[in-house]
């Protein structure tokens, strides 16, 4: 059974806020960011499947990707690690890029902080998302950010549980 997701969206300060409850450990939940094998199994919304290219999950680390379609197509992201607190919040910049991790200067860059509670049914996920503007953060909600998002914390959900 998939809990409540909030998803907000600040047009005003170009910034998205999630927050889930998970039926899991703070340690459970850690490691479903922190550990590619775990991260492949929900970050992209099924029918899509991510394929991990490089995954260093250390300050100043990196995480590239690509998001794999069901006919094969890929979109590729990567993700530079900056701040890193066992237990209890990663931050980093989240981007689109070529399959070299090169920066593609014409799609919205984000920064992601994550934060892990441990609550009494569970692990509390809070994500604040910020953008360089209005407009970058209209253009990933209009890619289906929320939708697929969702689906990708409901799957981990699910991962959780079993």
């Amino acid at each position: 059974m998939n809990t409540e997701i909030k998803f907000h969206s600040d047009p005003k300060e170009a910034s998205i806020f999630v927050m889930k409850v998970f039926p899991c450990s703070v340690a459970e939940l850690w490691d479903s960011f922190s550990k590619p094998e775990i991260l492949e199994k929900w970050w992209a919304p099924k029918p899509w499947k991510t394929e991990n290219i490089l995954f260093d999950f250390q300050p100043g680390g990196k995480w590239l990707y690509a998001m794999v379609g069901p006919e094969g197509e890929k979109h590729f992201a990567g993700t530079d690690f900056n701040e890193i607190t066992f237990h209890r919040s990663i931050g980093w910049k989240d981007y689109f890029c070529d399959e070299k991790g090169n920066l593609l200067q014409d799609l919205p860059t984000a920064s992601w902080l994550l934060g892990f509670t441990g609550v009494e049914n569970g692990a509390k996920l809070t994500i604040n998302i910020h953008f360089d503007s209005e407009t970058a953060m209209n253009a990933i909600l209009k890619m289906g950010f929320e939708e697929g998002f969702k689906m990708g914390l409901n799957q981990l959900e699910d991962l959780l549980e079993k």
